[in-house]
């Protein structure tokens, strides 16, 4: 169904994020999650991609969203 690849940096304190996490799962969209307290590579990936350690950083196919813009990750969705 979804052809995006999506991909979510989060913590597990993070209230943006499940506010994101959410979004995703109620639009149906799949997506491989990243916790950069736990994962070293993906906290260092999380830096490569968006210049900062600030959460949640989403990734879709090329597109990076620095925090939770509803707007800005539904337009990249349907692109």
């Amino acid at each position: 169904m979804n052809a995006k690849k999506v991909k979510i940096y989060t913590t597990p304190t993070c209230p943006f994020c499940v506010m994101a996490k959410e979004f995703l799962r109620l639009k149906g969209i799949e997506y491989e999650e990243k916790d950069v307290i736990e994962d070293m590579d993906a906290r260092q990936e999380l830096v490569e991609v968006s210049g900062q350690m600030g959460v949640p950083v989403i990734k879709v196919n090329g597109d990076v969203i620095v925090g939770f813009n509803q707007t800005q990750l539904e337009s990249l969705l349907t692109e």
